[in-house]
């Protein structure tokens, strides 16, 4: 059975996107309606763009989702997935492709999530930093242990990598517990603590849009991050975007649920290639 798997944030180059561009036309439809619903040209910033105009969390999350979506669209009648997962944003690429969000909407969505995730940056100094080597039970044991500080276990990405979120204090006591127990802690380039309780005011101003959303049934179960399990069912959709933001990306548990029920092909769908990696690293056997 094919699962297509959708990257998050992170994923981002210049020249993205290009040749899905300059080869079909309705890539070429699809980016150009994307200039006019966010109101700026963004393809001009995908193409030819600089490492650092990719880094603006208003370009970068819609930039990553059109990427994505518009390679499904590109894949015609081939595209016929069994499965679906993305990982944080991509959960939302995940299900525009597969029917359950129209374009145009999804967009929408993706580009209100990044303004408000953006906000919520401001309010609060804050970072993430991939824990390597360690075992999950015990970094999530640890972050729980940090008193007066936030910080928390937010990707679990694969066997060996979990993502911790919060304040820069909060993620130096971490680090101070795991001494000896890990291989090394690596701090991320990110503007926040994404999936942590200190994204709580974005998720409150994306509320509302989520909630007037328009979801329908997909054309095959998505494995939502906040509980790994397969979902058909609009309203348990809704409800599980409404918490994404603040609940932990369950990603190990998310491709370990697809393979059990019948998943032996994963293909990546967007820019780069980290979900393969992940994938091979939680099941070398797949393909």
């Amino acid at each position: 059975m094919k699962s297509y798997i959708f990257p998050g944030q992170g994923a981002q180059y210049s020249g993205m996107g290009k040749e899905l561009y300059d080869s079909n036309p309705n890539a070429k439809r699809l980016f150009n309606l994307a200039n006019d619903i966010l109101g700026f040209r963004i393809t001009d910033i995908m193409f030819s763009g600089s490492d650092d105009d990719l880094k603006q969390t208003k370009v970068t999350q819609p930039a990553i989702f059109l990427h994505s979506v518009i390679a499904s669209v590109c894949l015609g009648n081939d595209f016929q997935p069994s499965m679906a997962a993305g990982h944080s944003l991509g959960e939302f690429s995940a299900l525009t492709a597969v029917g359950a969000l129209s374009f145009e909407q999804g967009l929408t969505l993706v580009a209100k999530r990044a303004m408000a995730m953006q906000r919520a940056c401001e309010l609060r100094p804050s970072t993430m930093a991939a824990v390597l080597g360690g075992n999950d039970d015990d970094i999530k044991a640890a972050c729980q242990a940090v008193e007066n500080e936030v910080v928390v276990a937010a990707n679990y990405n694969c066997p060996g990598q979990v993502v911790i979120s919060g304040t820069p204090e909060g993620i130096r006591l971490v680090s101070e517990k795991l001494t000896g127990s890990i291989k090394r802690i690596v701090p991320l380039n990110v503007g926040g603590a994404f999936h942590s309780p200190l994204m709580e005011p974005a998720r409150v101003e994306l509320a509302s849009a989520i909630e007037a959303a328009v979801i329908d049934t997909p054309l095959c179960p998505v494995y939502q991050n906040v509980d790994a399990r397969p979902h058909t069912d609009p309203a348990e959709i809704k409800a599980n975007l409404l918490t994404q933001l603040t609940a932990p990306v369950l990603w190990t548990q998310s491709v370990e649920n697809m393979i059990a029920d019948g998943a032996d092909e994963f293909v990546e769908l967007g820019p780069g290639s980290v979900l393969t990696g992940l994938v091979g690293k939680i099941k070398r056997s797949l393909k």
